[in-house]
């Protein structure tokens, strides 16, 4: 019994002393912070792959070989020679020009710019495309588009009424112009989180400050006290998934389930927010402006005020009413103007104090918090400085910001590294890209993510030198598939063996043996249609456009909801400018996986659905290209003398698929189009029943060209269209 007795007291005293030496890591207490319960940080907390300290990893070793470009592809290769798998060789030019012209502008490669790549014999060439296309205005529009779905822009607040926000577009282009001008990534963050901070006065960093207001908000709820609670709450959460990784708007209502992150840390998080001015839009010009403006805006609602209480008195149907009611609608037009725009503010550097709000309930107050960082993405223990007294600002976003930028973060480097290598191979290194925690998945190259990680604050945190250096790697260049022209047999039989392989050893790709083909998203699609047929608007920036909608759903909308623009010219704008509502998606996109904008979006699906094919062959978007993309290639070939069947068809593949037709595609073309004549021939359709080119040459049967339609129709509807290998 002793023995048992003793055996006992050993078994309780090891516990105790392995129960300890679990929380060796617990973050200090935070300095007069009332009591929040929150159980202490483990070691097993600290190891999971995403929180450890980030080191460059050196690039594994490799003798001379073609697979190896420069050190991303020492990774790639390591992995892929210990499961003895053999990559796929380089793609053709025609396939690399489509595929990093698509990736870096969202626009496919005109044939004028494949024919200069695909016929530029210097060493160079390819790297010479990278610069051209980073050095275009549409990188910004493309991948702008990528960060509005992580920060859920939209311009319109959502919920029942989903009121407009006017001044919302001004964020839109601050991000396309800042991606343009290669704003270095922890300047691009620092902006948004704290720009009026960093730079009292100016404009710009204010209308970064934006990206916290993007989310959704509902104006019209009874409690405004509500109101601020959800849209603060939205603020930490999407800080938290955005640049950390972290879904820490779980912890919002309780502690995390799985991650170490509790609900005094989330309410910590949300602190760096509490003072900000955030519903209502600011003057955004210098301070003698908006002076001149507030008095000239003051003047003008006095006499407004007084109109509208001299009418007042009226009846409706004297003409002195008439005459007050057309001096009011005289006087709205003069209202005096100014730029606004939805940004974050401090009037005073005396924050509110912070609580806990117990069940994430808005009434039910905690424990008092204070600004703190998620203590398991803040190895460092850093704190926070109180802020200064007698200021305009508390200074508390500052200091966030200038963590999440720290040179050395775990999260925030391996994030941003992650992200960049999604855009570019379909998939991120980690496939759950704003899910770093615990459920979400591992990286399948834990060694390149961090070597990634810790290269771009070595290239001055420069966005445009990573796409370069990815972009460069051999292991972006491979084939995604054997049906690659210019490849000689014995190549053509190597590749196929290996891609039988790989297919069957490493279905998902995770190893990388091949590019991924990837479906383009729907405003990739739009366009493409609209580029192919020559009607593009390349038109940047200002307000969103509001193009038609399909009368089934024109019909469903309220008039004030969705004002078409009376210039046609706008409706052919870059699908990035279209007015993006949270209630109501544009039906093209929304049938091609545009995300929902109440939430932040690190990751697109790509769904392939029977609705999908409908609208490419049915919408009148689709009809129109397909009308203008026939009258463009029956005018090119007859101002060039050449309007042989077979020249008019080269031309249609040329602007729709980047290449020439194959000989049995020329051949099945020439007979669908002689085909296609005899049957509009044979049902005796007259001229306005058919759809003809726009424009259609002079002289054109115009049952050839309804034909012409009917094939480029086809052609945009066609996988190769669609798709990027």
């Amino acid at each position: 019994m002793r023995t048992t007795a003793n055996l006992l007291l050993v078994v309780i005293a090891l516990s105790v002393v392995l129960r300890t030496s679990l929380y060796v890591h617990a973050a200090p207490p935070k300095r007069d912070e009332a009591s929040a319960e929150e159980t202490p940080l483990s070691r097993t907390d600290r190891d999971h792959w995403a929180f450890r300290p980030l080191a460059r990893p050196a690039p594994p070793k490799f003798a001379a070989s073609e697979t190896i470009a420069n050190d991303i592809d020492r990774f790639i290769s390591s992995r892929l020679r210990n499961t003895e798998l053999r990559p796929l060789p380089e793609a053709d030019r025609v396939t690399l020009i489509r595929r990093v012209s698509f990736g870096l502008t969202g626009l496919p490669p005109t044939p004028d710019q494949i024919d200069r790549f695909v016929n530029d014999e210097s060493l160079d060439a390819y790297e010479r495309l990278i610069d051209r296309l980073l050095g275009s205005p549409n990188y910004g529009v493309r991948w702008g588009q990528h960060w509005l779905d992580l920060a859920r822009f939209a311009e319109s607040d959502g919920f029942e009424h989903d009121v407009l926000r006017p001044n919302a577009w001004r964020y839109r282009d601050w991000v396309i112009d800042a991606l343009n001008a290669d704003m270095p990534y922890d300047e691009f963050v620092r902006l948004q989180l704290a720009g009026d901070e960093l730079r009292p006065g100016d404009h710009d960093a204010l209308i970064a400050t934006g990206f916290a207001l993007c989310g959704p908000d509902m104006p019209d709820i009874n409690d405004q006290k509500e109101r601020r609670h959800m849209v603060l709450n939205d603020m930490a959460s999407t800080v938290g998934s955005v640049f950390l990784g972290l879904n820490v708007g779980c912890a919002q209502c309780h502690d995390h389930k799985f991650d170490p992150i509790s609900q005094a840390d989330f309410y910590r998080l949300r602190t760096f927010f509490e003072n900000a001015q955030i519903f209502r839009d600011h003057p955004i010009a210098e301070p003698d402006v908006v002076g001149r403006w507030q008095k000239a805006k003051s003047k003008w609602d006095a006499e407004r005020k007084r109109l509208r209480d001299d009418r007042s008195k009226l009846e409706k149907s004297s003409p002195r009413f008439k005459e007050l009611s057309a001096r009011l609608a005289k006087h709205q037009q003069i209202e005096p103007k100014i730029p606004h725009a939805r940004v974050l503010l401090e009037a005073t550097s005396n924050a509110p104090p912070s609580y806990l709000w117990v069940r994430g309930n808005f009434k039910r107050q905690g424990a008092k918090v204070l600004p703190g960082y998620p203590r398991i993405a803040n190895p460092w223990n850093d704190e926070v400085a109180p802020p200064p007294h007698g200021k305009n600002t508390s200074g508390l976003r500052t200091q966030l910001a200038h963590w999440i930028t720290r040179p050395d973060h775990p999260l925030a480097l391996r994030v941003v590294a992650n992200r960049i290598w999604q855009h570019h191979f379909g998939k991120g290194l980690v496939s759950t890209p704003s899910l770093f925690g615990v459920m979400g998945e591992a990286p399948t190259h834990p060694d390149l993510l961090d070597w990634l990680a810790t290269e771009l604050p070595r290239q001055g945190w420069s966005l445009k030198q990573m796409h370069k250096l990815i972009l460069t790697s051999a292991v972006y260049r491979r084939a995604s598939h054997t049906a690659v022209a210019g490849w000689p047999n014995e190549l053509r039989s190597e590749a196929e063996a290996a891609l039988e392989k790989a297919r069957s050893a490493d279905p998902d790709n995770g190893l990388l043996a091949r590019q991924r083909r990837r479906r383009l998203d729907g405003e990739e699609i739009r366009d493409a249609l609209l580029l192919a047929s020559a009607r593009l608007n390349f038109r940047h920036g200002g307000p969103g456009f509001i193009p038609p909608l399909p009368e089934e759903i024109h019909k469903t909308v309220k008039a004030q909801h969705w004002r078409v623009d009376s210039d046609e010219s706008e409706h052919r704008r870059r699908s990035l400018y279209l007015l993006v509502r949270r209630n109501l998606r544009y039906p093209f996109f929304d049938v091609f996986d545009r995300p929902d904008t109440n939430f932040s979006c690190a990751r697109r699906t790509r769904t392939t659905i029977a609705p999908q094919s409908l609208a490419l062959l049915n919408s009148e978007l689709s009809m129109e290209a397909a009308r203008h993309l026939a009258g463009r290639a029956l005018i090119a070939q007859s101002e060039q003398q050449d309007s042989t069947r077979a020249s008019q068809v080269t031309s249609l593949y040329r602007y729709t698929l980047g290449r020439r037709p194959r000989d049995n595609e020329l051949q099945l073309a020439v007979e669908f189009i002689d085909r296609q004549i005899a049957i509009l021939k044979a049902s005796g359709r007259q001229r306005a029943d058919l759809e003809l080119p726009q424009p259609l040459p002079a002289g054109t049967d115009p049952h050839v060209g309804a034909a012409f339609t009917a094939l480029s129709l086809s052609l945009v509807n066609l996988n190769e269209f669609v798709y990027v290998d």
